[in-house]
């Protein structure tokens, strides 16, 4: 898997020189000048631990928990107070952990975010299936929520027993909401398990809108080295079947394809954190993507809030681009959402997408994963498929042996992937 990064990475950024993250950081991050600035809040906290979830996470306590959102919210002050005035954003997403054990205090976060920042197309939440019940996702809309994301994973019990998870009473859950309605009502379903056929993935998907999705993320599973986790995973070419047969399935249903896994049954519904050109992240591993950046906040919450008290930023890792990294960066989630517009590549880099990869883009339409129409790029089936493979190469070979590290290191004092 190391090989084929290692190889396309150094043909994309045409340099042998890897991505070298090291423990030293800005205390003031230059984001005034970033156009399409998302927002993300990580909350940590679960009340139990899921073991095939690679994502920050503790065990919840409601005395941590306060001492950490107080830093929270420290934190986007120190942040946010860089900026005179209010700086536009498009979105804010809250996701961890189980946001919702916070929900009495996701107001005062949204608060202080709103001090600093105008948020243009919503904020999102994500939701275990236990927490959507009609308390907390009223607290959430008068906090200002306007979408949610629901982890089903999966509505059957076979499934749900293979990732540890307990039944879901979907009559319930239906009633639920119907109560209190939301712009985006997505939900989470996890493909590639163990004896999965599409007619049980089709189930799933069928049930998701039947009782009040807008919006479903069809996300493949991932074996992490550092879960605990002993799923097995879906041989390639199984995946790429049922990949294929979902993407035609949901084709033929006229919903609209909003990424390589996600689809919606009206194209005002939507719900992703990542295909943004920058975006800051606040909370223990959040993530921040600025122009000639990618900085990443400690794992360790007690680390976390420690810092906050010294009045200093979170961060644990920095990585300072090339300008060929910060595209190679850029092409890969933008393609994320299927498409890739040439137009918008120029604006962001001052440069032609076709000078910089024209024989990429050659390349990837003699193989038949993309076309082109009007300077926007899309993928074929075929390209999709082929996107999300690599993805897996890549979630393995780099992201996979970051948050290992990260999950044993406070601060590391160096990463090269």
């Amino acid at each position: 898997m190391s090989i084929i990064t290692n190889l396309t990475r150094m043909w994309l950024t045409r340099s042998c020189k890897p991505f070298i993250f090291k423990n030293d950081y800005d205390q003031h991050l230059p984001y005034a000048d970033c156009d399409n600035l998302g927002l993300y809040v990580h909350i940590p906290f679960c009340k139990s631990i899921c073991n095939f979830c690679p994502y920050c996470k503790i065990k919840y306590s409601k005395e941590l928990c306060d001492r950490y959102i107080d830093a929270l919210i420290r934190e986007i002050h120190i942040v946010g107070g860089q900026y005179r005035g209010k700086k536009k954003s498009t979105s804010l997403y809250f996701g961890g952990g189980t946001p919702a054990l916070a929900s009495n205090r996701l107001k005062e976060i949204i608060d202080a975010v709103q001090e600093h920042f105008v948020i243009t197309e919503g904020i999102g939440v994500e939701l275990h299936p236990d927490n959507v019940v009609p308390s907390v996702l009223h607290t959430l809309r008068e906090a200002g929520v306007t979408k949610i994301s629901i982890g089903i994973q999966s509505f059957q019990k076979n499934f749900q027993e293979i990732l540890g998870r307990t039944d879901i009473k979907i009559q319930k859950l239906k009633e639920i909401l119907y109560e209190v309605s939301f712009e985006t009502v997505s939900m989470d379903l996890i493909f590639a398990l163990p004896g999965q056929t599409f007619d049980s993935i089709k189930s799933d998907i069928e049930t998701a809108f039947q009782i009040g999705a807008n919006h479903v993320a069809i996300y493949p599973f991932i074996d992490f080295t550092f879960t605990s986790s002993t799923v097995t995973t879906m041989p390639k070419k199984e995946k790429k079947a049922l990949l294929d047969a979902v993407t035609n399935y949901c084709a033929e249903k006229g919903y609209t394809r909003n990424s390589i896994w996600t689809f919606s049954d009206s194209q005002h519904a939507k719900y992703s954190s990542m295909t943004r050109d920058n975006f800051l992240g606040f909370g223990c591993s959040a993530t921040t993507l600025l122009k000639d950046q990618f900085k990443i906040n400690t794992f360790s919450v007690e680390e976390y809030c420690g810092r906050i008290d010294e009045k200093m930023l979170p961060t644990s890792l920095t990585l300072r681009f090339t300008l060929r990294q910060r595209m190679v960066y850029y092409l890969f989630w933008t393609a994320y959402s299927t498409q890739v517009n040439e137009f918008e590549f120029k604006k962001f880099f001052g440069i032609s997408l076709k000078k910089m990869y024209g024989i990429e883009l050659k390349i990837a339409k003699w193989l038949g994963f993309i076309t082109e129409q009007d300077g926007v790029y899309s993928m074929t089936l075929k390209g999709a498929f082929y996107y999300h493979y690599y993805e897996n190469f890549y979630t393995l070979a780099y992201i996979d042996k970051m948050w290992r590290i990260m999950k044993n290191e406070a601060f590391p004092q160096m990463i090269e992937l």
